[in-house]
């Protein structure tokens, strides 16, 4: 049981400090490439289409040749166009080029999205794990937020020497990623079984249909999905275009503080991460928490843009990724409760991929928003957009399910108590989320 948390936490862990070694620079590198900053956010916008068109058909890939080898295709593809990256940059390519790279970056990251989680919880399964998945996914954002305050720090100080470096760092640690992932991960708790050409056609279908059977049509995690769009259409916008935006509060060009800034971003939310663990032993609701996060989030959002002074916007922002880190594991854990182990990584899929949706309107129109009038309207706009996440996640509050419910926690009668759910609905999560995995 241990093993498989560790080789879970290793496995996360360093897929996102490769990932996150360009985080800190990938706006810049854009920007250095030729891109004006519509073009920039015209790009990152493909991306999240990407992610949007290749979730579900990755989602066959795990939930039939298995949650291994989505894993492992996600390795390969994200080193390939990592370096396909560098590839266009080099040869002063059009922004058509690098959407191209972009698209298919995105579907090495739809590889990944939902396969390891799906992994982990069938293995704790097939091995009766009885711990709260709410620390688990709380303890794993903390590891690779630790990674990505390794990644971010390290990207930036290695784009001082040239803003390819931290590209070609990637790839390299990618390439070690793989044959650890290859020797280490294995289908435990799940069967795989052939994906034949011939209907891949038919899969596409049942496993759309899996994800809306299973996910869009359960009341509370539609209501989650709908908050998550919101919040998709500010959150990717809002982490890339801090890059120049603070450089320019900053009045600076100074490449290493982005590094420092993206870095800091990794500990506010490893601190959100750490806060679930103590909020989650006196607060019965995960709504709850989700619901005073995203408030805070959308507020600092919207401060960002208001101000215009550097020592201002950097901690506001930070409270905007501390808010995700909570949030974000809480969630994780809502929808692993609510979702069986035959569906379970096409369900995170399909739930990826709503909020892609979000993602991929809100890097096209905040960019556009941020050219004509300043980032400080793209943050005020953005920040905004996310406030129409919150009557969502009151929705799940007032519907009660049991998956809302967070066991042996401590709250009473307040705003984290799990009050409104009958007696025996209380018991019923109670015993749900000590079964989930």
């Amino acid at each position: 049981m241990k093993a498989i948390i560790r080789t879970y936490y290793v496995l996360a862990g360093t897929y996102t400090l490769a990932a996150s070694l360009i985080w800190s620079v990938n706006t810049l590198f854009l920007l250095d490439a030729g891109l004006s900053i519509s073009e920039v956010f015209v790009a990152n916008s493909v991306f999240s289409v990407g992610m949007v068109l290749f979730e579900i058909p990755t989602g066959v890939v795990a939930d039939t040749v298995g949650r291994r080898a989505s894993y492992l295709l996600s390795i390969v593809v994200l080193a390939v166009t990592t370096m396909l990256y560098l590839a266009a940059a080099s040869a002063g390519s059009s922004v058509w080029v690098f959407s191209g790279i972009s698209l298919f970056m995105g579907l090495g990251f739809t590889f990944y999205s939902g396969a390891l989680e799906a992994w982990l919880v069938d293995a704790l399964h097939s091995v009766d794990f009885n711990g709260e998945l709410d620390h688990v996914f709380a303890r794993s954002q903390q590891v690779t937020g630790a990674a990505m305050l390794a990644g971010t720090t390290g990207g930036g100080l290695l784009a001082q020497f040239d803003l390819a470096v931290p590209f070609a760092a990637r790839a390299a640690l990618l390439a070690v990623l793989f044959v650890v992932a290859w020797r280490t991960m294995f289908d435990m708790g799940f069967e795989s079984r052939p994906l034949e050409l011939s209907r891949i056609g038919e899969e596409l279908r049942t496993q759309a249909s899996v994800g809306v059977a299973h996910g869009w049509r359960q009341p509370g995690l539609r209501l989650l999905m709908m908050a998550g769009v919101a919040r998709g259409v500010f959150f990717g916008w809002g982490f890339y275009a801090a890059q120049p935006y603070f450089l320019e509060l900053l009045d600076s060009d100074q490449v290493w503080v982005v590094g420092v800034i993206t870095a800091l971003m990794s500990v506010s939310m490893i601190i959100g991460n750490q806060l679930v663990e103590v909020l989650t032993r006196a607060c019965g609701r995960r709504s709850t928490l989700i619901l005073w996060a995203s408030t805070v989030s959308s507020s600092a959002a919207i401060a960002v843009g208001l101000t215009n002074s550097f020592w201002v916007a950097v901690p506001a922002f930070l409270l905007v990724t501390g808010s995700m880190g909570v949030i974000s594991p809480v969630r994780q854990a809502y929808l692993h409760t609510v979702t069986t182990s035959e569906h379970r990584a096409t369900v995170i899929s399909f739930d990826s991929m709503i909020g892609s949706i979000g993602g991929a309107g809100g890097q096209f129109g905040l960019g556009r928003v941020a050219d004509a009038n300043g980032f400080s309207a793209g943050y005020v706009v953005g920040g905004a957009v996310t406030a129409v996440a919150l009557p969502f996640v009151w929705g799940v509050r007032t519907l009660a399910e049991p998956a809302d419910a967070i066991a042996g926690t401590s709250g009473t009668a307040g705003a984290c108590s799990p009050q409104g759910l009958p007696r025996e609905a209380q018991v019923d999560a109670r015993h749900a989320d000590s079964s989930a995995a």
